[in-house]
């Protein structure tokens, strides 16, 4: 790998457009020269302005260069040469300053340009706020907007190189998901498997011990699953309601509904996701009168203790592994690489992603070595 630039750089991330419906059309040998056609053309615009590929995965890139403006290049030169083949790219720049380590960069800006890549369309160009700012000779740019990202980071005001027209972007918007200051690490199985189960089945409850995760992951199911739901999808938080007379009208509430629940659903495509119920399962009666009443709604709940109702399927999460404890404990303490000290603190934790979290907030005031010493005997899970 080439010396990757560091202090502040700009990332860029590309990704093929409806790629499984190119292959169908063009067949696999033209496909495969196609999609080598188009890693030519990109890198040689990638090399011209003096990006770095930092890695390389099917058909996507990820881009590091020195400064905004070369990017910007890069990006513009890249769309001219693939206008005419059978490719469509969609391209985001965002300008950061990320934790370089051995294995590549770290940090909240390689999620958050990733993201913003995923929002965009074949043939545009989405950058960020960061990156517009460090623009000038007057790029010819569009402002898009405050957007939510799928990392569930606070709003990112986007822009669009160039005047073409597209459909609006692939964000939160519609959703009133919870703005989160970091992205989830770890838990990419859980991720997909739980995503799967909630698109099959009705109910799905997620359980584990506190401290788990469990808010924080079906928060990212939600966000990802936001385009397989027209009607929305929608967090519910019930930590503060200790009558079950109340969660209906506390989903009412969240959904500003001020007549029936059930007649306002209907028939509306729509993911509720209920936070915190085990305080208040006496309601998983009228619950399950919902869900039969309102034939396209999906409840993905966390709870400590199942509802035992019908149709209902449990999700359980662990602790994270060890290495995505560590992984987690390093990039929240924006530390550059792991030593014994922090192996050992996160298994004095028991790897809960709270608890993890919690010593590596720590860590901002005393060294990891400093901070085992006052672990004296792992918490109880």
């Amino acid at each position: 790998m080439r010396k990757l630039p560091t202090g502040t750089v700009t990332f860029m991330f590309t990704d093929v457009e409806g790629s499984t419906r190119l292959l169908d059309e063009l067949g696999a040998n033209r496909y495969a020269d196609a999609l080598a056609e188009h890693r030519r053309l990109l890198r040689a615009a990638i090399s011209r302005h003096g990006g770095v590929e930092v890695d390389t995965q099917g058909d996507a890139f990820f881009v590091a260069f020195p400064d905004a403006a070369r990017a910007l290049a890069a990006a513009l030169e890249g769309q001219s040469a693939l206008a005419e083949g059978p490719i469509c790219v969609r391209m985001a720049l965002h300008t950061g300053e990320p934790i370089v380590t051995d294995e590549g960069y770290v940090g909240m800006d390689v999620h958050r340009a990733a993201r913003i890549c995923s929002t965009a369309h074949g043939g545009q160009v989405v950058l960020s706020s960061s990156t517009r700012r460090l623009l000038t000779g007057g790029a010819d740019v569009i402002d898009l907007g405050l957007h939510r990202l799928k990392d569930l980071g606070a709003p990112e005001k986007l822009f669009q190189l160039g005047r073409d027209h597209f459909p609006p972007l692939r964000s939160l918007n519609a959703t009133n998901l919870p703005a989160q200051s970091s992205s989830l690490v770890g838990r990419d199985r859980e991720l997909a498997e739980l995503a799967s189960l909630v698109l099959e089945e009705r109910l799905v409850v997620v359980t584990g011990a506190g401290g788990a995760g469990k808010t924080r992951l079906t928060l990212q199911v939600g966000a990802e699953l936001v385009e397989s739901f027209a009607d929305g999808v929608f967090w519910v938080s019930l930590a503060q309601v200790t009558e079950p007379g109340l969660v209906l009208t506390t989903i009412a509430s969240v959904l500003g509904v001020p007549g029936d629940l059930a007649e306002h659903i209907d028939e509306r495509r729509m993911l509720l996701l209920l936070d915190n119920l085990e305080q208040v399962l006496d309601v998983a009666p009228k619950l399950s009168e919902l869900l039969r009443t309102c034939p396209n709604l999906h409840l993905l709940v966390t709870s400590r203790a199942l509802l035992r109702i019908e149709g209902e399927h449990e999700y359980r999460i662990e602790p994270l592994p060890i290495h995505d404890a560590v992984r987690l404990f390093l990039e929240r303490a924006a530390l550059a690489g792991p030593n014994e000290a922090v192996v050992e603190i996160c298994h004095r934790v028991d790897c809960l992603p709270l608890a993890v979290e919690l010593a590596a907030a720590r860590a901002t005031i005393l060294p990891p070595e400093a901070l085992l010493t006052k672990l004296r005997q792992r918490l109880p899970v």
